[in-house]
């Protein structure tokens, strides 16, 4: 897979979806679901950012190109899941869908945890 692509396209997205929240859904959130919103958006970006450095690592030889794989698919599993939860919970009101968004921590933390464990391991 193509982890820099990906990684680029999800930033472009992050910018649509900001974009598409700050101008077409301004009049439709409260306070609340603005500030839902907003952060899914902020996690969008940091992990996709994420996911384009972690793509390199491969390039550079630090990690293996396995390596890197599960770790920005973790990265992305993370955006799908945090972030697309918090979108359709601020869209939809549905407070439901926040049940989804702990999954997706979980899987940026785990993409950050076997990060650092791959890159500790590769420094020995």
């Amino acid at each position: 897979m193509n982890w820099s692509a990906v990684g680029a396209a999800a930033l472009a997205l992050g910018v649509m979806i900001g974009a598409f929240g700050a101008h077409a859904l301004r009049d439709r959130f409260d306070a609340y679901r603005a500030g839902i919103y907003e952060r899914a958006v902020f996690y969008h970006f940091v992990h996709a950012l994420g996911i384009l450095i972690v793509s390199t690592f491969a390039k550079t030889a630090q990690l293996s190109p396995p390596s890197v794989n599960w770790v920005c698919a973790l990265l992305l599993a993370g955006i799908v899941l945090f972030s697309g939860s918090l979108y359709t919970l601020a869209i939809t009101g549905v407070r439901t869908w926040g049940a989804v968004t702990p999954f997706g921590g979980l899987s940026f933390i785990a993409a950050w945890l076997l990060l650092a464990f791959l890159l500790a391991r590769a420094q020995r």
